[in-house]
């Protein structure tokens, strides 16, 4: 078969043999050899992590690596399919290609799209016609644990409140969100409680998780996005915990408390100031 002529074809073909290579029993790669899809399931979520991150920093370079290794799980996976028979990576491009076809009737088709909320519509029309099952008695429900099912927990608690307001099962005002955070935080408080008396942390568990439920409940109502606010403050506290480090030369060993939050708001102080920003509390 000739060498593709297009750049990108002719690239994606070399990714596939690379993989194929690795994956060849007589000399191939021991590591790539034992993968499995159930194995790769961490590095698929890493992968798809650490673009959305590069996403989030701007920075091309490292969006382009991160793409490139996100990539390489896709071509992976299908290798490993492809070895068992099951399907290769030209269904899944083809599949792709024709989902994105049929979604697009506006497009691709003689119908119409006035606007992003109605190819929205469409696209969800012609998905729950895609996916119709038997009749069931709680619909919603079904579908939502479908979609949720390989989300990360935050993502899928995000996508479960939506559609519950959605459908109406939602508070009347704010206040309503509020007093359900601090219930939460109440029944964890006594959850912790318990726990530290029986050894039983499996209800605390349960409480932290309906904490943070709420709390992404709250983040709906404000049109703020929560694991991006995560995401954030992962960054900020490494960026003054790396200052608090680096004041007491990587020893933290036998520091007071105190001494430690002292640090923490110097390196705080210093960072705001550094970006121009007025200090906070």
């Amino acid at each position: 078969m000739p060498a593709p002529t297009d750049p990108t074809l002719a690239a994606l073909a070399d990714l596939q043999a690379v993989v194929a290579r690795l994956r060849d029993p007589q000399g191939g790669c021991p590591w790539d050899l034992e993968q499995t899809h159930a194995s790769l399931v961490p590095y698929v979520l890493e992968e798809a992590h650490e673009v959305a991150d590069a996403i989030r920093h701007g920075d091309d370079g490292h969006l382009a690596e991160e793409l490139g290794d996100l990539l390489l799980q896709v071509v992976l996976h299908a290798q490993i399919a492809s070895e068992e028979g099951r399907f290769d990576l030209a269904q899944v491009a083809r599949g792709i290609s024709d989902k994105l076809v049929r979604r697009h009737p506006h497009v691709f088709g003689d119908a119409e799209a006035a606007d992003s909320a109605a190819v929205k519509q469409t696209w969800e029309a012609i998905k729950a016609t895609e996916k119709a099952s038997p009749a069931s008695a709680s619909p919603l429900s079904d579908r939502l644990a479908g979609k949720v099912r390989g989300q990360p927990a935050l993502a899928g608690a995000m996508t479960i409140s939506r559609k519950a307001a959605a459908a109406g099962f939602e508070w009347e005002a704010m206040d309503g969100v509020w007093a359900k955070v601090h219930e939460e935080l109440k029944e964890l408080q006594e959850a912790v409680a318990e726990a530290m008396v029986s050894g039983d942390r499996t209800h605390a568990q349960e409480e932290l998780g309906d904490v943070l439920f709420t709390l992404v409940n709250v983040a709906r109502w404000c049109g703020i996005d929560p694991e991006a606010g995560l995401a954030g403050t992962n960054r900020r506290f490494l960026a003054r915990f790396s200052r608090v480090e680096a004041a007491l030369d990587g020893q933290l060993s036998g520091r007071s408390i105190g001494e430690l939050e002292q640090l923490w708001q110097q390196a705080k102080a210093q960072i705001r100031a550094e970006r121009g920003q007025q200090p906070d509390s």
